[in-house]
C-alpha cells in the first residue's frame, strides 16, 4: 500500500477547520487506497511549553522538521488548498518535488 502525507496550511485556521480539512482529505485518499502518515503532531511532546522546556526556539521549524522526517516514509504528498500561501507547505512541496514523491493537489 502506498503511503501519503498531508500538507495543509494551519496558521490562522481554527482547530475545527484543520480537522475538517484533514478528515476530507483522509477520506478521499483512503478511498484511493493510500495509507495516511500522520503529520499533525498533537501529543504532549509537541505542546508549546514542553518544546520550550527542551530549548526549542523556532517552534514552527521543529514541526516542519518532524513533517519532513515523516515525509521520508511516504510515496506521495497531498497538498490541501492554500498550500502555496503557507511557508511550511511550500518547503514540503519543494522537498516532495526534489525527492520524487507523487504530488497530489486538493481539487
Amino acid at each position: 500500500m502506498k503511503k501519503v502525507m498531508l500538507s495543509q496550511p494551519m496558521a490562522g485556521r481554527t482547530d475545527e477547520e484543520i480537522v475538517t480539512t484533514r478528515e476530507k482529505a483522509i477520506k478521499a485518499l483512503e478511498k484511493k487506497g493510500y495509507e495516511i502518515v500522520n503529520t499533525l503532531f498533537t501529543d504532549e511532546w509537541y505542546r508549546k511549553e514542553k518544546m520550550e522546556e527542551r530549548g526549542v526556539v523556532q517552534i514552527p521549524l521543529c514541526f516542519l522538521a518532524k513533517s519532513l522526517e515523516n515525509m521520508s516514509l511516504c510515496h506521495a504528498a497531498y497538498f490541501c488548498k492554500g498550500w502555496e500561501n503557507a511557508r511550511g507547505c511550500r518547503i514540503e512541496h519543494e522537498a516532495a518535488k526534489a525527492y520524487g514523491l507523487e504530488i497530489i493537489y486538493e481539487k
